[in-house]
This record gives structure tokens, sequence and C-alpha cells, in this order.
């Protein structure tokens, strides 16, 4: 599965299996308050201050 910058954090996490990880490595810490549920990557990548294209680069990998 290829993930996009519109995929719902909530959605990724379910279906990457190292998407947790990943995810807390490049700053994500709090992967399951609410917002996670209908938040997009590109939209918490902004919020947090993470490059939406490198987070997308270790996720497909």
């Amino acid at each position: 599965m290829k993930f996009k910058k519109t995929d719902i954090i909530k959605d990724v996490l379910e279906k990457h299996e190292r998407a947790e990880e990943i995810l807390t490595e490049f700053g994500f810490h709090c992967l399951y308050c609410p917002m996670s549920q209908m938040e997009s990557l590109e939209e918490a990548c902004q919020v947090h201050g993470i490059d939406i294209d490198e987070l997308l680069k270790a996720l497909n990998k």
C-alpha cells in the first residue's frame, strides 16, 4: 500500500505495522489523541513542522 498526504493518521496506524514507530521518530507524540481520528498526514505535518515528503518516504519504504 502506498500512503499519501491525504491519508488520515488513524488509518495509517491501522494499515502500517511500523506506523507508530515511524511517526514517533518524526515527532508525532500524540498519535491517539482525538485529532488523529480525522487529521491527515499533511495537516499534522504542518502543525508539527515536519517535512511531509520525508515522512512519506519513510512510510512507503
